[in-house]
C-alpha cells in the first residue's frame, strides 16, 4: 500500500472514531449523563487530533513540493474530517440544550 493510501486510511479511522464519540456524547447527554458526555467529547477530541496530525502531514508534504495525487480516497478522507468537525459542533450544542431542559 502506498504512503498516501495509508495516510488516508489512518485519517478516516481516526476521525471516524472521533465522530462516533461525539454521537455517543449526544446519547449520554440525552439520558442526563453529562459527565459521560464530557468524557466522550474529550475522547473524540483525542481521536480527532490523531487524524488532524495525519492531515497536517499531508499539507506539509504538499507545501514542501511533494504533490499529493488527487484520488477518491483522499477526497473521502477530507470529507470524513469535515464531517467529524461538524458533529463535534452539533454535539456540543445538543449537550447544552439537554442541560438547559433538564
Amino acid at each position: 500500500m502506498e504512503e498516501m493510501e495509508m495516510s488516508c486510511f489512518e485519517l478516516i479511522s481516526a476521525v471516524g472514531s472521533a465522530r462516533s464519540s461525539y454521537i455517543e456524547a449526544i446519547h449520554a447527554a440525552k439520558v442526563g449523563d453529562y459527565e459521560r458526555a464530557k468524557q466522550l467529547i474529550e475522547e473524540g477530541d483525542s481521536s480527532f487530533m490523531e487524524g488532524h496530525k495525519v492531515h497536517m502531514k499531508l499539507i506539509q508534504n504538499e507545501a514542501s513540493g511533494k504533490k499529493n495525487e488527487m484520488s477518491l480516497l483522499l477526497v473521502h478522507s477530507e470529507d470524513q474530517l469535515m464531517s467529524a468537525e461538524g458533529f463535534k459542533i452539533l454535539a456540543l450544542e445538543f449537550i447544552d440544550i439537554y442541560k438547559k431542559f433538564s
